[in-house]
């Protein structure tokens, strides 16, 4: 009978999981998905060169960090356009919410917890879903995470595989995620080391070491009697001692004061294979940039200059309040125990998240495990039958279309700001300017400039750009000159903090193409060196005549 309502509960689960993924999906492209099509369509018809960015005005080299997601996104978007790579993140994003349900309720073998939890994580990821590499590594993740605790569990090989192949399609598909794939091996080994030392026993071997060396001592100088007594008894007082220790630790052991620790002796294996995955970062064409991507990023200034990279604020992010809220609650106000690995990994995924936004989709996606096993622990101390009798009601045909009901309801609150959105935002994307530079200007020759957030749709449309969303691109560290930091020369003219026709000069511009309503257009639309050739609502195009 249970096997029958879990079941139902499985089907009505991931039903109302795809509705609501659905609604989160955005309909307008974002910056990036532009020019990973353009991206995907030069691999297939010139390969891999990392020489030259074939996409911008500069002469620097470009690494191809997710070459395979860019090829793969590129044959939708051949086969059904915009609307192909539209209907690709929708499905992606629902096989992201049915595996995390999916490896949540196998982990934690509880269908309801893991159904809202899920539905809980999908919510918190909606700014993250969208047609970008990061998409596709989410699932790979989740599906990481699972295969390590069925592989402690079990010590079956598949699952080491399984681990072994999803870094070499990290490495392939967004390498710069690569190096977090090992943070979720760390809270795993941490704990088994701690056991390993507690059960070491370091301190009663160099105990016993001492006064069996000074035994033998006694006794080849022929002590007394008296002296061997006395040592023997001192011996025997520590034997005793350690004995009832270990009576205490395992005492600890099954009941814990917060904290509970495994020792599992796979997890050496585990270890192993940690280490056979830090070598599939050769396994890509792109040579050692799996292991220096992450290192030039952060030495770089783009992690201070863009917002996703920028440290998290928790009071105005409710989201990750709400996660340590729970978390807490739990541990101070019940007797609920935490794993010292879920400790580890979510005091880990928080420190990560503070230190940047981006990483709030880490905490979430492999942060619910531990807080779905709290949860789980606390229903099964308190109330253990509790969600099996609430899953027989919506499994009911009246709970059934109440649950799904409900489901739909706030899907339609999600979808509906975004319902008669297009696929490209032309307050946000210059369409009708790019169109309008591309039937007048000769653009083979002319050397552009534009702002950060819409020079992927200028690229898009197979014209060169002075910068795009490719951030690490226009670095130093990336393009290995000290003396061209693009990134910080767009970002300080656009803010007026360098005048503009120092950089303009610097970088022999002939046209600009930026927004009507910028600082730079204030000071541009009032100099006597620059025509305007066209303008819309939102764009304006201007010639720089003294070049």
């Amino acid at each position: 009978m249970d096997k029958q309502i879990k079941t139902k509960f499985n089907l009505i689960a991931i039903v109302c999981i795809i509705i609501f993924c659905f609604a989160i999906t955005p309909i307008t492209l974002q910056n990036d998905t532009f020019y990973t099509i353009k991206i995907g369509e030069y691999i297939l018809n010139n390969g891999i060169d990392m020489t030259q960015d074939p996409f911008s005005i500069h002469e620097i080299p470009y690494t191809y960090p997710h070459w395979l997601y860019d090829v793969g996104i590129y044959l939708i978007y051949q086969a059904g356009g915009m609307t192909g790579i539209y209907i690709s993140t929708v499905i992606l994003a629902c096989i992201l919410g049915i595996t995390v349900y999916l490896t949540n309720k196998k982990i934690v073998k509880n269908e309801l917890v893991s159904f809202l939890l899920t539905l809980g994580v999908m919510y918190i990821l909606t700014g993250f879903v969208a047609a970008r590499a990061q998409l596709v590594t989410f699932i790979l993740f989740a599906l990481g995470l699972y295969f390590i605790e069925q592989f402690l569990e079990t010590k079956k090989k598949r699952y080491a595989v399984g681990l072994i192949i999803i870094p070499i399609i990290i490495a392939n598909v967004h390498l710069a995620v690569w190096p977090f794939y090992f943070v979720i091996f760390l809270p795993y080994i941490a704990e088994y080391l701690i056991v390993l030392l507690s059960d070491s026993h370091l301190f009663y071997k160099a105990q016993r070491k001492y006064y069996k060396d000074k035994m033998k001592k006694l006794e080849n100088k022929k002590a007394s009697e008296e002296e061997i007594r006395k040592l023997q008894e001192k011996i025997d007082l520590m034997n005793k001692k350690f004995e009832e220790s270990l009576e205490k630790q395992e005492q600890r052991r099954k009941n814990p004061y917060k904290i509970k620790m495994e020792r599992k002796s796979a997890t050496k294996w585990l270890i192993v294979i940690m280490l056979i995955c830090l070598l599939t970062g050769l396994l890509t064409p792109l040579g050692d940039t799996p292991y220096t991507y992450l290192v030039k990023t952060m030495q770089g200034n783009t992690t201070k200059s863009i917002s996703e990279h920028l440290p998290m604020v928790l009071i105005e992010n409710q989201s990750t309040l709400t996660i340590l809220v729970i978390v807490l609650a739990i541990l101070i106000f019940t007797d609920t125990k935490i794993r010292l690995k879920d400790f580890f990994m979510l005091g880990g995924l928080t420190v990560l998240a503070l230190m940047s936004r981006r990483q709030l989709s880490m905490l979430t996606l492999i942060g619910v495990y531990s807080i779905n096993r709290l949860i789980c622990d606390l229903f099964n101390k308190y109330d253990p039958e509790g969600t099996l009798k609430f899953m027989k009601k919506i499994t009911s045909g009246f709970g059934a279309v109440i649950t799904i009901l409900l489901v739909i309801l706030v899907s339609i609150v999600e979808y509906r700001p975004k319902a008669g959105n297009s696929y490209v935002n032309e307050a946000s994307y210059p369409v009708q300017a790019v169109q309008w530079l591309k039937e007048n200007i000769n653009t083979d020759e002319m050397r552009l400039y534009n702002e950060y957030n819409y020079g992927s749709y200028i690229l898009f449309q197979d014209v060169k750009v002075f910068i795009d969303s490719r951030a690490d691109l226009y670095t130093p560290e990336f393009n290995g000159d000290k003396n061209k930091d693009v990134f910080t020369d767009a970002l300080q003219t656009a803010s007026v903090s360098k005048y503009y026709e120092d950089t303009f000069d610097k970088y022999e511009i002939t046209h600009l193409l930026i927004p009507s309503n910028t600082k730079v257009n204030m000071f541009i639309s009032r100099d006597e060196n620059y025509k305007e050739l066209y303008k819309d609502d939102h764009f304006i195009i201007y010639e720089r005549l003294n070049k």
